[in-house]
């Protein structure tokens, strides 16, 4: 039946090459959708820091908390510190204020309007500021507290080397205490020191005569029968 058709009724060929040209034409269109939608995060971004701005002005002088900036990329963030920062949500409408912490990110504020966002922006601020005026507190008392517990210290050091040399070397620890003048404890340890030398001596010659004894006590028991056998007349 389908070959007994007109050619005009029979359907045409598929064509790769159309259907290239449709994947390109929606390729673009998407890749075009997708910069407009980075376009309008930077945009809403951009208008938040105009906000968040005089804030930041009325920081005291000195403090270098807050750098703020945006960073552009695939998902583009507007970073008021190192820590804290704000971005768009999968709705690319919805403004959301991230803080970077030991345990974790956490979410402070959510919300489309742009006002809520800036209040929870600026009391950030106001916490870091006050997070970083007690720091300074505890380093400086902590900083007072050892020198002045360095101070005494010092003080009985110096003492205690001005005693010794106005009164001269004492004598040593150990005649101290005994209550023996310095020279007699060194004769005393001098003639200990020399019996002991002797006990020693006379330790080792007897260890050395008991040796000598048995050692013949064993030639005359068994080692003078012993070498005749094997080999003759004994030497002694």
């Amino acid at each position: 039946m389908d070959e007994r058709k007109s050619d005009h009724l029979k359907p045409a060929p598929p064509s790769l090459q159309a259907a290239i040209r449709r994947a390109r034409v929606e390729s673009a269109e998407q890749s075009q959708a997708v910069a407009d939608l980075r376009e309008a995060e930077v945009v809403r971004l951009e208008l938040l820091l105009e906000a968040i701005r005089p804030v930041l002005d009325q920081t005291p002088e000195g403090v270098e908390l807050f750098d703020p900036g945006i960073a552009y990329g695939e998902r583009p963030r507007l970073f008021l510190d190192m820590i804290g920062f704000v971005d768009m949500g999968h709705d690319r409408r919805t403004y959301r204020f991230f803080q970077d912490t030991r345990h974790g990110r956490v979410l402070i504020a959510e919300s489309a309007l742009i006002e809520r966002i800036v209040a929870a922006m600026t009391n950030y601020i106001a916490r870091r500021l006050v997070e970083r005026e007690q720091a300074l507190a505890s380093d400086w008392r902590s900083k007072e507290a050892a020198a002045n517990g360095a101070k005494p210290a010092a003080r009985g050091l110096r003492a205690a080397g001005a005693a010794r040399l106005k009164d001269g070397p004492g004598p040593p620890a150990d005649a101290a205490a005994t209550g023996l003048p310095f020279k007699g404890r060194r004769w005393l340890t001098a003639i200990g020191d020399l019996f002991s030398f002797l006990l020693l001596t006379l330790g080792s010659i007897a260890f050395i005569a008991l040796v000598c004894f048995g050692a013949y006590a064993a030639w005359n028991a068994w080692g003078r029968a012993l070498w005749t056998a094997r080999f003759g007349a004994p030497p002694i």
